[in-house]
């Protein structure tokens, strides 16, 4: 009877241990120097793996491609649903949310924040985020910038010590590369795009610039453009984001806050359609979320981090609550724009000189002319608050309109091998004709919509 009772406390005691390892050996760099410092990209790989072998169940530690210099781009794929392949995803009509850390790699918060929040989720028993989605993390997507270390890469931001760089090995942007789709790393990206076919994607960046108290920008597509309905619900889950991180303390944005001319504070901001060219643009021509997540280079990184791991919970439980519905929505889109033949689409759109005055919370500050440049300059004294009353122009309507045509894109022969590549790593279904133009009036090259 006494050994009976004694089991239990035994057991316990037994995998407490196991359990203390796990969360060991899933510690950052950046918690282990009380985010004084952030880790190299072995870091990653070794992070990345130990989740896998911690919760084999849940957990996939995948290569989706390599980067110029020859580095494996990694993906964490996490979920208790049981679906770990695209195409059990697809089977069980799971929401999939891929986060992006490191599109340019000095701004580096969402690396230590993913692997933060994904976690705790796993140490918390009562948590059902991960029972309802599908998470796809990739720490860094620029891995050879993020492996171009040093402490001068952004002199205007509060840590870490050192960080990677804003460029590929190549110089390229990657995050004006969505439509592009021109570097080895963005046609990886877009590979594991189109095969998991994520519902929600949040693009994890810092920003720099002014001086201010505001600590978060969140921006959310489909809301100015793109499906009406899509629109709406951006338009709740951004709020339900910004509600989360007002009652976690913080000061958020609902715009991208830069001046609309550079250094001038009462110049006013405006909220703008992004283009293709950005993650939360690309993502809205698909009928899909895009968040762009902009803390401010100002904050140091400790709290920086912090913000970006409330953000991200906050976006995870909402598509743990809506994602199923979402992604009837974004379906119904798709199928939508599949009957759009013959109608007027907008290809641009720009912001009307309507605007509205906003209180932001900055500092007091002068404006000078600089001693080496002779330009003028601004200069914050952060020991001051000062509430700044400007105007937010955040009304857009179309621009230019195309017409779509009824029956498709009819591309030539010379330039076909150049355009199929491009709607192959996009994703976009097309129709190779083998015969003359007496069958190309037949069956005429399509170029519909995304698979």
């Amino acid at each position: 009877m006494m050994m009976h009772k004694l089991l239990p406390a035994a057991l316990a005691c037994l995998f407490a241990v196991p359990a203390a390892m796990a969360a060991e050996n899933m510690v950052t760099v950046a918690e282990k120097s009380q985010f004084t410092k952030t880790g190299r990209y072995t870091e990653v790989d070794t992070l990345c793996k130990n989740f896998q072998k911690n919760y084999p169940k849940w957990v996939r530690c995948q290569e989706i491609g390599r980067s110029p210099e020859g580095r494996p781009i990694l993906v964490l794929i996490a979920s208790k649903t049981g679906a770990l392949t695209p195409l059990s995803v697809k089977e069980k009509q799971i929401p999939v949310t891929l986060i992006q850390g490191g599109i340019h790699a000095g701004e580096i918060d969402g690396k230590d924040a993913g692997f933060l929040v994904l976690r705790e989720l796993f140490e918390n028993p009562s948590s059902d985020v991960l029972d309802k989605q599908v998470v796809m993390f990739v720490p860094v997507f620029n891995v050879d910038g993020h492996e171009r270390f040093g402490k001068w890469n952004r002199p205007n931001q509060r840590g870490p010590e050192e960080m990677g760089w804003r460029t590929s090995a190549q110089n390229a942007n990657l995050n004006r590369d969505y439509a592009k789709a021109e570097t080895p790393e963005m046609q990886a990206m877009l590979r594991l795009v189109n095969q998991w076919d994520p519902l929600v994607t949040v693009d994890l960046h810092v920003t720099d610039g002014a001086k201010f108290e505001h600590d978060i920008s969140v921006q959310i597509e489909p809301k100015h453009a793109g499906d009406e309905k899509l629109r709406t619900a951006g338009q709740m889950l951004q709020q339900a984001v910004l509600q989360d991180l007002s009652k976690a303390g913080s000061l958020p944005q609902p715009f991208y806050m830069s001046f609309n001319e550079e250094d001038d504070p009462m110049s006013g901001f405006t909220d703008e359609v992004p283009g293709a060219r950005f993650s939360n643009g690309y993502f809205m021509l698909r009928n899909r979320f895009g968040i762009l997540v902009e803390t401010h280079s100002w904050k140091d990184y400790a709290t920086r981090v912090r913000i970006t791991r409330n953000t991200l919970h906050a976006v995870l439980n909402q598509v743990a609550q809506q994602g199923v519905q979402w992604k009837k929505m974004a379906e119904e889109a798709d199928m939508q724009a599949m009957r759009m033949a013959g109608k007027d689409v907008p290809v641009s759109y720009r912001t009307t000189d309507a605007y509205k005055t906003v209180e932001f919370r900055g500092y007091a500050y002068t404006r000078t002319q600089s001693d080496i440049s002779g330009a003028l300059m601004t200069r914050y004294d952060e020991s001051k608050p000062q509430i700044w009353r400007v105007k937010l122009r955040d009304q857009n309507v179309p621009d230019k309109l195309a017409r779509l045509p009824e029956g498709g894109y009819v591309v030539p022969a010379a330039w076909a091998k150049m355009v199929v590549e491009k709607l192959r790593a996009h994703g976009i279904q097309f129709q190779a004709l083998t015969s003359g133009w007496g069958a190309m009036a037949r069956r005429v090259f399509k170029s519909s919509r995304w698979r």
